[in-house]
Order: structure tokens, then C-alpha cells, then sequence
């Protein structure tokens, strides 16, 4: 998913507490030609709604700076916001314009029904999300785990996910993603032994 958002550059010397009391938040711009960094604003309510739909380091941004005058894709690499009252107050946009490849964070979607679930087992799911790299203009809404032949015992590491064509995963290649553990029965009878002593 690809969305689109108008930013205006940042007069110089300007109080960013001024900015948010007018409705803007500050926002910097790097990556734009080379170690260079632009200075922005963005209207709040424009980066609320951006913020629904996109995600940081995941999603493509199409960012529009009028005064510049620039246009390019971007991600969104940092949001920050107010310790307590959860409110913005600064994001930061990487440019992608001359990156052959970008670090993203995808979530990991399970796919199938495991025979180890009917059977009693406990799926443990101990990665939500993969730590990757890819071309920019091919980053993935998520990679599916197929877990359709896991069964009591079994386990899904790093290396055995099946990742899309020029992504490659940066993580531990041994890492567990997740395991199918065996129904906690021993624990059970033990208890009803317990109480029956008791």
C-alpha cells in the first residue's frame, strides 16, 4: 500500500511549540540528497490520518514539498510523541529516491490450520514481525507463514520462512519464530492429584 501526503518546508527559527499551538507538526526529511536533511511541517490532522495507514518502516510514502520544489517516495522511520498525553510531536521520513535497497519491519501473517492445534497442541508464536531488506519499490503488506503441517513438536525458524523474491530476512537464520508445544496434561492430573490429597 502506497499513500500520499503534503508537507511544507520549515521557516528557520521557528518554535516547534508555536507550530503545534497552530495546528502543525514538525517533521524532518533525510536521504533527500545524500546526508542532507530537510526541515518540514505537516498539518496535524494530515499526519493523524496518516498515521492510520501507515506503519514505520513498512509503508511507502509518496511526499509532496510544493516550496522545494520535491516530490518522492519515503518511509516513515520515527514517530515521536508525548510521554503521557499522547500527542504528536515530530515524525522523520527517509527518502527512497536513490536507494537500491531499504531495512523494513513486516509483520507476520499465519496461513492454514496446524494438525497440532486439533490435536491439543499450543501454538507459541514468539516473532509477530521480521526485521528485512528489499527493493523500496517492492516492500510486502506482510510474509506468510504456512503453519498447515505443523504438528506437536514442531518448529518454524527464520531460515525455513518462505520470503518473497529480493527480500532478505535480517535475523538470526536459527531464530524461532514459532513452536507447537504438547498440551499441558501432566500439569492438570498433578493439580487434581493434589486437591484429591488434599
Amino acid at each position: 500500500m502506497e499513500v500520499t501526503v503534503e508537507c511544507q518546508k520549515r521557516p528557520e527559527g521557528v518554535n516547534p511549540r508555536a507550530l503545534r499551538r497552530s495546528g502543525k507538526i514538525p517533521a524532518v526529511l533525510y536521504g533527500h540528497q545524500g546526508t542532507e536533511s530537510v526541515p518540514l511541517t505537516i498539518n496535524q490532522k494530515t499526519a493523524e490520518t496518516l498515521l492510520k495507514k501507515a506503519d514505520v518502516n513498512h509503508t511507502l510514502i509518496q511526499v509532496n514539498i510544493p516550496e522545494l520544489p520535491w516530490k518522492g517516495k519515503a518511509l516513515l522511520r520515527e514517530v515521536q510523541t508525548h510521554p503521557w498525553k499522547n500527542q504528536l510531536y515530530h515524525l522523520s521520513f527517509f527518502s527512497m529516491a536513490s536507494q537500491d535497497s531499504v531495512s523494513v519491519t513486516l509483520p507476520l501473517t499465519l496461513k492454514g490450520d496446524a494438525p497440532g492445534v486439533k490435536a491439543g497442541g499450543i501454538l507459541e508464536q514468539l516473532m509477530t514481525e521480521i526485521n528485512a531488506e528489499c527493493d523500496p519499490e517492492k516492500i510486502p503488506e506482510a510474509i506468510d507463514v504456512d503453519i498447515s503441517n505443523l504438528g506437536i513438536g514442531d518448529s518454524i525458524h527464520v531460515h525455513e520462512l518462505v520470503l518473497p523474491e529480493g527480500l532478505s530476512a535480517k535475523e538470526d537464520a536459527e531464530r524461532i519464530v514459532l513452536s507447537l508445544a504438547a498440551p499441558a496434561v501432566a500439569t492438570s492430573e498433578n493439580s487434581e492429584e493434589s486437591a484429591a490429597e488434599g
